[in-house]
């Protein structure tokens, strides 16, 4: 357990060798917002079993209540000025609304399983996508209920209290800020694994009959995974919300969550460690390698595009070879590890 939290303490050093505005700040900032993405999706597929093919969604969700609230977006609402909070009342607004989200999904799919629930997260992250998309034809407060194709922008940057705002020219406080929101988030879920809720989880997702059976509640089990999960895409998407400056749907595609759930997968289902290892490896795959490294090996042998055109392809590729040849994944939960011992 100390080394992950030594490398938190390099992690943090890092900015101080590397320039306020330099590229792998960007990168590393976008990392970290990934991170706590696949913590939160690790929570519903890997400690409860239940697959989400929409997890997007609580991206979305949060990135529109960081739009709403830290904006001029509902001009008309604030006198002209929109309506502007704090960041970390935003942030408490984002958690409630994913959280209420995350349950309301999960009431459809509680007598579902397996592929069945996947059809139903994969329905709700494409509706979302398309509310988004078409919003802007919904009207509400004076205004509409998204930015539609032409997104919102102007969002607030984040100003914490005794700190100076934050400020595009200067990446090292974002970074900070996102290591110090990863090492939360890593806290509340290797708490909530090891607590009697995690068990529950973890019994529902190696069978759901005798944990039943045992006396778990699988009801509310099952929603409390969903809203969890939920909480952690939403703390996500405000920040990301925040970084960026912009909301636009072109965010909020299918392809985003399943690039999340390949973090997931290819870092080991349950495995926190293993999670954040795989979130790390395919940011760094999708921001930096694929369209700036390997970006022209097709030309080498003919072919006219470049790898991040089929970026999709290539993460449910990893995600068949890694379920054929590591199904545990690179990390595997450690729990696999004591069986065999046992």
């Amino acid at each position: 357990m100390r080394k992950p939290w030594l490398a938190f303490g390099l992690a943090a050093i890092l900015p101080l060798l590397l320039g306020g505005d330099s590229n792998a700040l960007h990168y590393m900032i976008l990392a970290a917002a990934y991170v706590i993405m696949a913590l939160g999706l690790n929570v519903v597929v890997g400690f409860a079993g239940l697959l989400d093919l929409g997890y997007v969604a609580f991206y979305a969700i949060g990135a529109h209540v960081a739009g709403y609230f830290g904006s001029a977006y509902w001009a008309n609402v604030g006198g002209g000025a929109g309506i502007h909070f704090d960041f970390l009342v935003i942030l408490a607004l984002a958690i409630l609304a994913t959280t209420i989200a995350g349950v309301l999904i999960g009431v459809p799919t509680l007598r579902l399983r397996g592929d069945y629930i996947g059809v139903v997260t994969l329905a709700f992250g494409e509706i979302i996508g398309k509310v988004t998309s078409n919003g802007r034809e919904i009207e509400l407060f004076g205004g509409t209920l998204t930015g539609g194709p032409q997104g919102m922008t102007a969002i607030d940057r984040i100003d914490l209290p005794f700190l100076a705002p934050f400020s595009a020219l200067d990446l090292r406080p974002w970074f900070w800020f996102a290591l110090a929101l990863v090492a939360l988030m890593l806290l509340v879920t290797v708490r909530l694994r090891d607590s009697r809720l995690g068990r529950a989880w973890i019994a529902v997702r190696d069978d759901e009959g005798a944990a039943a059976g045992a006396g778990v509640p699988i009801v509310r089990t099952k929603l409390l995974a969903y809203g969890v999960g939920g909480a952690l895409g939403g703390v996500s998407g405000v920040f990301l919300a925040s970084y960026l400056g912009t909301v636009s749907p072109t965010q909020f595609t299918f392809s985003f969550s399943i690039f999340i759930l390949a973090m997931v997968v290819l870092g080991g289902l349950g495995s926190t460690w293993g999670v954040v290892a795989g979130a790390i490896i395919l940011s760094a795959l999708n921001n930096y390698l694929l369209p700036r490294v390997f970006y022209d090996v097709p030309g080498y042998v003919g072919l006219d595009f470049d790898l991040s055109q089929i970026a999709s392809g290539i993460y449910g590729f990893l995600l068949v070879i890694v379920m054929l040849l590591r199904p545990e994944g690179l990390l595997p939960e450690r729990r696999h590890d004591e069986r065999r011992v046992t």
